[in-house]
């Protein structure tokens, strides 16, 4: 039997072929991201690992043998889940890899923006002293409100790490109740709150249908002005034509992402510029541990598939 992994941003596959070679599974590697090489690549696999390929409705299409198709990460929104649903496919992510590493990432960037790490940094280097920006950018976490959208693992955690600065935390979560959400010491509120109410705005929510571009001209307007923007989840989440503009009129005093749409960031981008902005390139799942964790589990369920036996972690309802 064997296993097709469509990409991967690893040196090498050896954590993925010690557990699968002496099962017997044959494991195929390729770096394909268009439908091209990508429908070759899986036409006659058993199972199906991907990193950041488009697996889409065609190239699911193609898939004559598949058992499974695992994406190496929690989001799967760059697999048609429906697509593999009607064609019985299930899909499986990796939930539980990398919930501290984001939860930390998202902290550093909360205090990088709030206390004005990196521009006091770039300040000194170029050879000034004092701050680099107005006094008023210096801001203390007791004193701000955090809005956190999305309140699953890594929003619960993000929550806890937050609860010793003794700031206020709105939660909004349309899946999550409100007693849940009280019984961590925040406060549960609704988006139109969260968004005239928070000085920080945090997500953690997936990209889906209802979730795309929530941000927008309309709901950043709707922010005080002055606010932060945090994102470690998905890119498109957030317009980011709108972002770029609130960021240079001040309705948005900084921004943090690690995530962006698109991705790479173009070269060109005002986003890789602007001093207000804290940037990273999809990093803030990576550590030895969470990526080891990540590739053994993909692998893990590709094997359990190929065994016949259940699944966890099923994302798209096919048993």
């Amino acid at each position: 039997m064997q296993v097709a992994i469509t990409d991967f941003s690893f040196p090498n596959l050896e954590i993925e072929e010690n557990i699968l070679k002496p099962l017997g599974f044959e494991v195929q590697g390729g770096q394909c991201k268009t439908p091209e090489t990508l429908i070759p690549h899986v036409c006659h696999a058993d199972a199906v690992i991907t990193q950041f390929a488009p697996i889409k409705a065609d190239v699911i299409a193609a898939m004559e043998k598949a058992r499974v198709i695992v994406r190496y990460g929690i989001g799967v929104d760059n697999v048609d889940l429906e697509a593999a649903r009607q064609k019985g496919i299930p899909v499986c992510n990796v939930p539980d890899y990398c919930i501290d590493e984001v939860a930390d990432h998202t902290l550093a960037f909360i205090l990088g923006v709030t206390r004005q790490v990196v521009s006091n940094t770039m300040h000194v280097r170029s050879g000034q002293w004092g701050l680099a920006f107005s006094l008023d950018q210096m801001r203390t976490l007791r004193d701000l409100t955090i809005g956190i959208v999305g309140f699953g693992r890594i929003g619960r955690e993000v929550a806890s790490r937050l609860a010793p600065f003794k700031c206020r935390r709105l939660v909004f979560d349309p899946v999550v109740s409100a007693d849940a959400i009280r019984q961590t010491g925040c406060e549960p509120a609704d988006l139109a709150t969260i968004l005239t109410q928070a000085d920080i705005l945090s997500l953690h929510c997936p990209s889906t249908a209802q979730t795309r571009k929530l941000l927008n001209a309309s709901t950043i307007g709707q922010l005080k002005r002055g606010a932060i923007l945090i994102n470690l989840a998905r890119g498109d989440l957030v317009d980011t034509q709108a972002l770029v503009g609130a960021l240079q009129s001040g309705q948005l005093s900084a921004a943090a992402i690690d995530v962006c749409d698109p991705e790479p960031i173009p070269v060109d981008s005002p986003l890789r510029q602007l001093p207000n902005v804290i940037v990273a390139s999809h990093v803030a799942s990576a550590s030895v541990k969470a990526v080891r964790t990540l590739r053994e589990t993909a692998a893990g369920l590709a094997a359990k598939a190929l065994r016949g036996e259940m699944l966890p972690n099923v994302v798209n309802g096919v048993s």
